[in-house]
């Protein structure tokens, strides 16, 4: 199985989580992991959902010099797949084929296009194979 992962955007928000300690801990080893090994992936797409959330739905959000040091430092180095056609078609034969959201099937076709082994997500089935990704939720307790 391919080493690579992709961090969806779940993972990125829970690193700021004090009131979740424990998915908090393993959100910021993964992040971790994903710098140090240059293994982890993320997408525009999850660079622009957590720059929305951790700037204005945060419990107290980001400040925007805050939010530019974490985008230089952790999701710019990580940000590899970029939108395409391609990746739009993809996304749209995902949809159909899995009856998952388009914002869902994005994500999974942003790290089939990368080469990933592994997505980490909270947001969908935990286990689940598509095509040669596997989907894990970093939090689910049989983890």
């Amino acid at each position: 199985m391919n080493a690579k992962f992709f961090l969806d955007t779940n993972v990125m928000v829970y690193t700021f989580d004090v009131g979740a300690p424990h998915k908090q801990r393993r959100a910021q080893e993964l992040v971790e992991q994903a710098l140090r090994t240059h293994e982890g992936v993320v997408s525009t797409q999850v660079v622009q959902e957590f720059l929305n959330v951790a700037t204005s739905k945060f419990s107290t959000p980001l400040t925007l010099s805050d939010a530019q040091q974490y985008l230089h430092d952790v999701l710019a180095p990580l940000c590899s797949v970029f939108p395409s056609i391609d990746m739009f078609r993809q996304a749209l034969d995902l949809q159909q084929e899995l009856r998952f959201a388009f914002y869902d099937s994005l994500v999974i076709s942003g790290a089939l296009q990368a080469g990933c082994g592994t997505l980490y997500s909270e947001d969908l089935q935990h286990g689940q194979q598509i095509r040669d990704l596997r989907i894990l939720n970093p939090f689910a307790s049989s983890f």
